[in-house]
């Protein structure tokens, strides 16, 4: 424990303040890529200057106005064989700064060395620790035989529509002729690194449920409350079911189950009015191994076993991705693994909780890893006075240094 004031807690603290990459890092975390509506402006020239310290080239794609991509490429000394992505996205999600101890975005440092400030874990960081193991690989006169591309994107914190979504589409990103992406992860909160290899479907439905109007004292027949009842009583049960199984399981995380939760019930506009109409929007996270169509099939057969008169709309309803196989078909992998085991580093492979732009990568066939090297830190991606320390920082950026060789490599 470094404590406040002593002459090593002091030495360490000015240490962590000189180091050029600490310093790269606090300053990206200033800039406020804060939903809603993302200015990126900033953002883009920051990187822009990043680029030009490394001596290497940067070019800014807008897929949609306002909404920037910047790529960072270090050419290989093969460049016809496949590339090598390293994507983070810019942006970050709001803040309740009441309940912050830090200014949000100040990334203010304590004497252990916790950097506080929005997208400390998630993710500005990892897009930092990119371009520090970049700059140490060049800085020894590292050739690497396949091309490396660094994309920063924007709007992954609200689903990556505008952003990687779209791109994967557009010729400018089939130029990259990318092989193998590198994305996100989570931290771990103990000596174990989680690693990522696939995610579940996430589909956000509305179950929109008409029914019989009138007079708040009768007790009419197939009202929308009755039907929605039976709905939500469905989907609890499923949800129950989930739980004891995630229970049951020691090996399972999160991730190796379907996730159901009702997020908005809207309907009605006076207190003694039956409605004719109430909607309810479940944010479902189907697991891997769940088939989508007999899923849904489940869901429409409730529909009409609750009475009729339900649609179903989707807000959002991604498909079906494979994971990435963890294999020796997989030479990106091997290369990933091998650079893990010479670290000496313990993870933990499984399905990522939530939805990273990874979904889009791997649906177009190219595999992707998600990892965020920061182990022994609590998990304070989205929670308040979220931060790093410098150390985990640092070290992440030497973790990088040898996967991104060992995968640049392959």
């Amino acid at each position: 424990m470094c404590e406040k004031g002593s002459a090593g807690c002091s030495s360490k603290y000015q240490e962590w303040e000189a180091n050029e990459e600490i310093q790269i890092f606090r300053e990206y975390l200033r800039i406020p890529t804060v939903h809603p509506n993302v200015d990126y402006d900033d953002c883009v020239e920051f990187l822009k200057r990043q680029a030009a310290a490394l001596d290497l080239p940067v070019r800014v794609v807008e897929v949609n106005p306002r909404k920037p991509i910047v790529i960072i490429t270090w050419e290989g000394t093969d460049p016809q064989e496949k590339s090598i992505i390293l994507n983070s996205h810019m942006d970050v999600v709001p803040v309740y700064e009441a309940h912050w101890t830090h200014p949000p975005f100040a990334a203010e440092m304590d004497q252990e060395g916790r950097i506080y400030a929005r997208g400390a874990q998630d993710m500005k960081c990892v897009g930092m620790q990119f371009l520090g193991a970049i700059r140490a690989l060049r800085r020894d006169g590292v050739r690497l035989k396949r091309t490396i591309h660094a994309t920063f994107v924007p709007d992954e914190e609200i689903g990556g529509k505008l952003g990687m979504m779209e791109w994967v589409h557009k010729e400018s990103f089939r130029e990259l002729n990318a092989g193998f992406s590198i994305d996100e992860g989570i931290a771990g909160e103990g000596e174990t690194y989680p690693l990522f290899y696939g995610e579940r479907s996430v589909w956000h439905v509305y179950f929109n449920i008409a029914g019989t109007p009138g007079h708040g004292s009768l007790l009419l027949k197939d009202t929308a409350g009755q039907k929605a009842h039976y709905i939500i009583d469905k989907l609890m049960r499923f949800r129950e079911n989930e739980v004891k199984r995630l229970e049951n399981n020691p090996e399972f995380t999160i991730g190796d189950v379907t996730t159901v939760n009702i997020t908005i019930m809207k309907g009605g506009v006076q207190e003694n009015v039956v409605p004719p109409e109430l909607s309810v929007c479940f944010d479902i996270r189907l697991a891997v191994d769940v088939n989508h169509l007999e899923f849904e099939n489940q869901l429409l057969d409730w529909c009409r076993e609750a009475g009729g008169g339900i649609e179903l709309e989707y807000d959002q309803k991604c498909p079906y991705v494979k994971p990435t196989k963890l294999d020796s078909s997989n030479i990106y992998w091997v290369a990933f693994k091998d650079a893990l085991d010479e670290l000496g580093l313990k993870i933990k492979a499984q399905i990522f909780p939530g939805g990273t732009d990874s979904r889009y990568i791997r649906g177009i066939g190219i595999p992707a890893i998600g990892f965020s090297p920061m182990n022994n830190t609590p998990v304070l991606l989205h929670d308040h006075d979220e931060f790093l320390k410098a150390d985990t920082f640092l070290d992440g950026i030497r973790i990088y240094r040898k996967i991104i060789a060992n995968v640049a490599n392959a």
